[in-house]
């Protein structure tokens, strides 16, 4: 990427990454048909479209904009905030394995999180928890790590952070009960089971609010950082104030997709590492990663419910495999190419 380029280009648009988007977005819409008309009442295709639309009949109403259609919303509005976390964090750490779940951000809400089932509280409290625990994460790394918000020391103070935050959350689940272990085991694995409008509705809000800043306000920053502190100093970029910003703001993403589904593993990490594959462009890709990561999580569910006939699959037990066999693979092609 050269200084012209991102003259003639700012937002970081290029025909490549429109079609992944847009692509990913189309799959994802096919994937939502499929997964509201499948089930114990199966629903054809074209009368999902129809009650969508508002043609279908009431039964068909009920059983898709009341039971189904909120955990499909709430896994793409995961999706795409679990990606486009992981894309800034991999920009910002300049490395494709710095996803907030290996760098604490997901521990931290999972800590704060256990510590709400361990004292039997709400839904609603244990949300909260998760998200405060996020941020408080995230704002720890970032006052230990100082100005190095890139490179190895903060990789390494991430990872320190995580370690022990999960130490933390395997003695907290020594002290709880049966019943609530298995909530919190739950949880923790990433789930959308039970997920409605009332996960759905502030999720979309702090996806309306932050996907902006970070798509027009850090985007074009974050591809001009790609050429290094001194050169986007001389361009006049505020490093320091757009590294914190894009940060917090990435972390608020994860932390409130982790609050509605759960720790929910490898989609900050693959999404993200997938876009920039498909769109061969620089940059953290915060567009195409959103819709990659839409369709991952929506997809992921999908098999997660219909996989087994007797029972239905956390979302991270999908997530989880389909990522660890991504990583393996990626890590085997990088060793081959010499880059590890």
């Amino acid at each position: 990427m050269t200084l012209v380029e991102v003259r003639r280009n700012p937002v970081g648009i290029r025909p490549r990454a429109v079609v992944v988007g847009v692509t990913a977005a189309v799959a994802t819409l096919v994937v939502s048909v499929f997964s509201l008309g499948t089930g114990d009442f199966p629903i054809a295709p074209a009368d999902v479209v129809a009650t969508l639309f508002g043609a279908g009949n009431p039964a068909h109403e009920f059983i898709i904009t009341e039971l189904r259609l909120p955990r499909l919303i709430v896994a793409i509005l995961v999706g795409a905030a679990l990606a486009a976390g992981g894309a800034v964090f991999q920009s910002l750490v300049r490395n494709p394995l710095g996803s907030p779940d290996m760098l604490g951000v997901t521990n931290g809400a999972s800590t704060a999180a256990l510590v709400v089932v361990i004292l039997g509280g709400s839904d609603l409290q244990l949300s909260i928890a998760a998200i405060a625990g996020g941020m408080a994460a995230t704002l720890l790394i970032q006052l230990i790590a100082g100005r190095a918000l890139h490179g190895f020391r903060f990789i390494l103070v991430g990872v320190g952070m995580a370690a022990i935050l999960t130490g933390i959350s395997g003695y907290l689940l020594t002290r709880g009960q049966q019943m609530e272990n298995a909530r919190a085991l739950l949880w923790l694995t990433g789930s959308l089971d039970g997920r409605s409008w009332t996960q759905a509705v502030p999720l979309l809000v702090v996806l309306g609010a932050v996907l902006p800043f970070l798509v027009l306000a850090c985007g074009p920053g974050l591809r001009i950082l790609e050429m290094g502190d001194d050169a986007a100093s001389a361009l006049g970029v505020p490093v320091g104030l757009l590294r914190n910003g894009a940060l917090l703001a990435a972390a608020l993403l994860v932390s409130f997709g982790a609050a509605a589904a759960g720790p929910v593993a490898f989609v900050a990490l693959i999404a993200p590492h997938l876009a920039k594959r498909l769109t061969r462009a620089p940059g953290p890709n915060l567009l195409p990663s959103i819709a990659v990561g839409a369709l991952l999580l929506s997809g992921a569910d999908f098999i997660a419910q219909h996989a087994l006939d007797d029972r239905v699959l956390p979302v991270g037990v999908i997530t989880g495999l389909v990522g660890g066999a991504y990583l393996v693979w990626l890590l085997t092609t990088e060793r081959r190419a010499g880059r590890i």
